[in-house]
């Protein structure tokens, strides 16, 4: 009986596995729907400007530098110190963007939800 139940745990375990993981990372095609409220300032689809930058290649770009875009002082300022953008900077910059920065941001929209913000990181990151 006991190795029933262990083995009843175990299958458990496993199946459970992959949805646990999946929660640890951002899934791309959520984040396409849930990026859907940044579309009125931000475009990730093409190199335009809209009322924020574009963000079309973001992953692995330079901070604060879309040359056409005028981005805060803060941003400018913080910019040497992101260096590029990863998924991770953008998790943590999405939580609360004015913060993250450490002086004004132009963008005053926040993700509350932490699978929200690893969504889009990931669907950004399919964005080339």
């Amino acid at each position: 009986m006991m190795k029933f139940k262990t083995a009843l745990i175990l299958a458990t375990v496993l199946a459970a596995a992959p949805q646990l993981a999946h929660a640890q990372e951002g899934d791309a095609a959520a984040g396409e729907k849930v990026f859907k409220k940044c579309q009125a300032c931000h475009t990730a689809s093409e190199e335009k400007n809209k009322g924020g930058p574009y963000l079309k290649g973001v992953v692995d770009l330079q901070a604060a530098s879309v040359g056409s875009f005028k981005y805060s002082d803060a941003l400018k300022a913080k910019a040497p110190e992101i260096g590029t953008w990863d998924e991770a900077k953008i998790v943590e910059y999405l939580a609360d963007p004015k913060a993250y920065i450490g002086g004004t941001s132009k963008m005053a929209f926040k993700l509350k939800e932490e699978q929200d913000r690893k969504n889009v990181a990931a669907y950004l990151a399919t964005m080339k």
